[in-house]
């Protein structure tokens, strides 16, 4: 799809992580054993399978997040039918070929996993409509997971949703500045920005502002971008030639909008002739520019100022999506206020560390 080496492979081990672990979990599956109101009864709880899930994976992440879906599913006795991403197919065969040697060579039974090819919306409207589908994982835009979420609980399926992020930093005024530098740029950047975890929006306390975008203004040209199979190379392409369109679209709209480019924002036509490359972008723009509220999925990073603490997790809770976001500070109060009720409304909330990537443990349960 367009990884760098270290990050493909990355992936891979991420797969191997989970399988690992499952083996574990499917030896600790329990159930509780409960007091019942009635002499000399009790009640106790067990796990069943559900049966048959479908699983729909995005191109951004083609062999990981079948094997987060599949370990699990396995391990609780059901079957899987996975339909990866159309564009990333080669990858799809590739893992499915693997895990079919593995079934095989242990004697499992027929039909614990299968895989379906072919164009997304069709197959992917089939998968969601099939009320064979116990449980549909769709892993993809907020505007399709919306979609799969309205038919399936309508014929009362059950989902697991991983949808669109627009994930935040917020570097504090007693935060490590030298650290966030680091983090910022990788989670900006990584992935040329197409993780549903890369960063979108970065604050900075009016203390380090100044300061910390002339740093990073400092490092974006050292970035180098290229041929991701190539050692070195940080920034590869985008995933496709509709990607290209969308960045170029949104670094117009950014301008429209009153945001300054203060460093990249051009597609690399001359440099990589015929490839989907485009400049990693630093913005600066007002937080409540609509664009903001948007998830671009690029390396477009949008920089904003912030007075007081209070501020900053309005802001970063001052979008729809919700998926991570990360702190730096080294005030045991701001942590407590940020990981609590008050705090951040994600699913991942970090701290003194980047928005990019999750735990493998995290990620089941």
């Amino acid at each position: 799809m367009g990884k760098i080496v270290s990050e493909g492979l990355g992936e891979v081990q991420e797969f191997i992580d989970v399988c690992d672990m499952a083996v574990g979990m499917s030896r600790t599956i329990d159930g509780k054993v409960l007091n019942s109101e009635r002499p000399n009864h009790f009640m106790m709880e067990q796990w069943n399978p559900l049966g048959l899930i479908g699983v729909i994976t995005a191109f951004n992440f083609p062999n990981a997040v079948f094997g987060w879906n599949f370990a699990i599913a396995a391990i609780c006795g059901n079957l899987t039918l996975w339909k990866g991403s159309e564009t990333t197919s080669l990858v799809t065969i590739a893992t499915a070929k693997i895990v079919a040697e593995v079934l095989e060579r242990n004697k499992c039974p027929e039909g614990v996993m299968t895989v379906v090819l072919g164009e997304g919306k069709t197959i992917g409207e089939a998968i969601t409509n099939d009320p064979r589908m116990q449980l549909v994982s769709f892993t993809g835009s907020t505007a399709v997971g919306r979609r799969v979420s309205e038919i399936v609980h309508r014929r009362f399926g059950r989902t697991i949703l991983e949808l669109g992020g627009n994930n935040a930093i917020i570097v504090c005024e007693d935060g490590d500045v030298d650290m966030a530098l680091r983090a910022v740029t990788f989670a900006a950047v990584g992935t040329c920005g197409q993780r549903c975890t890369s960063l979108r929006r970065l604050f900075v306390h009016e203390k380090h502002y100044d300061g910390f975008v002339k740093q990073l203004l400092e490092v974006y040209p050292t970035i180098k971008i290229g041929n991701p199979l190539e050692e070195g190379v940080l920034c590869g392409p985008l995933h496709s030639k509709n990607s290209v369109k969308m960045y170029a679209h949104g670094i117009e709209t950014i301008k429209a909008q009153g945001g300054k480019i203060l460093i990249g924002g051009k597609v690399l036509e001359k440099e990589f002739p015929g490839g989907n490359y485009v400049e990693p972008t630093i913005v600066e723009i007002d937080p409540s520019a609509p664009i903001v509220q948007e998830e671009l999925f690029a390396p477009v990073l949008y920089v904003m100022k912030f007075k007081n603490f209070q501020d900053a997790i309005k802001m970063n809770n001052g979008v729809p999506q919700g998926l991570s976001s990360a702190i730096f500070t080294k005030d045991l109060t701001n942590l407590f206020k940020w990981v609590g009720p008050l705090g951040s409304d994600c699913g991942i909330v970090n701290c003194n560390i980047g928005t990019s990537g999750a735990e493998i443990g995290g990620i089941v349960s």
